[in-house]
């Protein structure tokens, strides 16, 4: 059995620990409340958008590739043959299966595409992917430092021209993006979504993740100022920097509430261990009295002898 010292020390150990993840967790509470503001105020813009570009591609001569070519660089499909996944996760640990679920199905998504004799590589955002990536061998392309140290207008801008120029260079034929989507301070799902070419868009008027289409009815009545190729040329790059602002924006918002809940996991289960040490350590108290009253009467029976 562990002496009373050592148990005191564990006590006080744990104690110790149960301050700093409570510590976090009201951080992680605070800061989940600010990322979950930003994510729910994006995420009826970015649906927005997508039907608006959904329109302008409907009433487009060519609103899909043909034998003269896309209407925008953007929308051309040339195949799988050379992949980029962006792969976002966070900088810091301490945020339960947030970054092994969002690493383990952009590991599935490369097997797969290698499967497929693709070429692929990855660009990362937060240094958990990038080192998850890094130790497995597989190629990192690019690695966008210290996004959510200042995550605002100019980060998702700053990922969206990188790719956009290597994809218009035809160093890759296809992106996806791969991120923790949230839902809740429990709950996140994991995303493997295109990105380039512009996916179609399949407006569900929800606010989900959609696509290009099924033009919504009436679409050819719509008067644009300037013409469509003017518009859709502005347009497809915004929607594709709005698709990244929001799939940091959820990742963001996603990592906080994993790490909320991941602290409050950790507080609970040290309460739990000071329960089990104190008792432990009074019936080891209790022991060693019991111990040396023991001795106590012994020596004084003897002494009687």
């Amino acid at each position: 059995m562990p002496s009373l010292k050592t148990i005191r020390k564990r006590i006080v150990s744990v104690k110790s620990t149960q301050k700093i993840t409570r510590a976090m967790k009201m951080v992680a509470g605070a800061r989940l409340a600010r990322a979950q503001a930003r994510i729910t105020a994006l995420r009826p813009y970015a649906h927005k958008t997508g039907e608006v570009l959904k329109q302008v591609v409907a009433t487009m001569p060519m609103a899909m590739p043909s034998g003269d070519g896309p209407v925008h660089p953007l929308l051309a499909r040339r195949g799988e043959g050379r992949v980029l996944f962006l792969l976002i996760t966070s900088d810091r640990g301490l945020c339960g299966a947030f970054n092994s679920n969002a690493c383990r199905a952009a590991e599935r998504a490369y097997r797969e595409q290698i499967s497929r004799s693709s070429v692929v590589e990855f660009a990362t955002v937060g240094k958990k992917g990038r080192d998850f990536l890094l130790r497995r061998g597989v190629p990192v392309a690019q690695h966008f430092e210290g996004i959510f140290e200042r995550l605002d207008a100019g980060s998702p801008q700053i990922i969206s021209d990188w790719v956009m120029a290597r994809f218009l260079r035809e160093k890759y034929d296809a992106v996806f993006i791969v991120f923790n989507e949230f839902k809740n301070a429990i709950s996140q799902i994991i995303r493997v979504q295109p990105l380039l070419p512009v996916p179609p868009v399949q407006g569900s008027g929800t606010g989900e993740q959609g696509g290009l289409e099924g033009a919504g009815e009436g679409a050819s009545n719509l008067l644009f100022e300037p013409r469509q190729d003017v518009v859709l040329e502005r347009l497809v790059p915004t929607y594709v920097e709005v698709t990244i602002h929001r799939a940091l924006l959820d990742s963001n918002a996603a990592e906080h509430g994993a790490r909320m809940s991941a602290m409050d996991s950790a507080t609970r289960n040290a309460k739990t261990m000071i329960g089990k040490l104190t008792l432990q350590y009074n019936r080891a108290r209790q022991a060693t009295i019991t111990k040396e009253l023991m001795e106590i009467i012994g020596g004084a029976e003897a002494i009687k002898k």
